[in-house]
């Protein structure tokens, strides 16, 4: 008696056409898995494709908003250094503005401007708490 040739799905037409047919569906659909055509005699498989990590960024490197710029006079006047992070120099304003009481005691999202804040802030009198991150860019430079 003779063995019977293993079938692949090269010589098995209908597994070939399963594996193309499953290839169109992802596997967020399990029902294509266990739907109709495995109980046709389809065959299924599943191909794991690994994924290509990026090359590691080297520590120590800061970048976006967390690298010191150098800043024009008018910024170096509040927060007292020529080359800060942005997220710094925010935080010094923030300060500056604790130190000297400068909140509307009606709003305290409204920031009254002393002399300082009114150069960096072209010139308002009253800024809101959100447009400050938008008027100390121009500041950077």
């Amino acid at each position: 008696m003779a063995a019977a040739a293993p079938t692949s799905a090269a010589t098995n037409p209908r597994s070939l056409s399963a594996v193309v047919s499953l290839a169109h569906f992802s596997l967020s659909s399990p029902s294509i898995l266990h739907g109709p055509l495995l109980r046709r005699g389809y065959s299924a498989s599943v191909r794991v494709r690994a994924v290509a990590s990026s090359s590691p960024k080297p520590k120590g490197e800061l970048r976006g908003i967390m690298k010191p710029r150098r800043v024009s006079p008018e910024m170096e006047a509040v927060v007292g250094v020529p080359e800060i992070p942005r997220t710094q120099a925010l935080k010094r304003i923030w300060a500056h503005i604790k130190e000297n009481n400068l909140q509307d005691p009606n709003d305290k999202k409204v920031i009254i401007c002393d002399e300082k804040l009114k150069k960096i802030f072209g010139g308002k009198e009253r800024v809101g708490f959100l447009e400050i991150a938008g008027l100390i860019g121009p500041h950077f430079l």
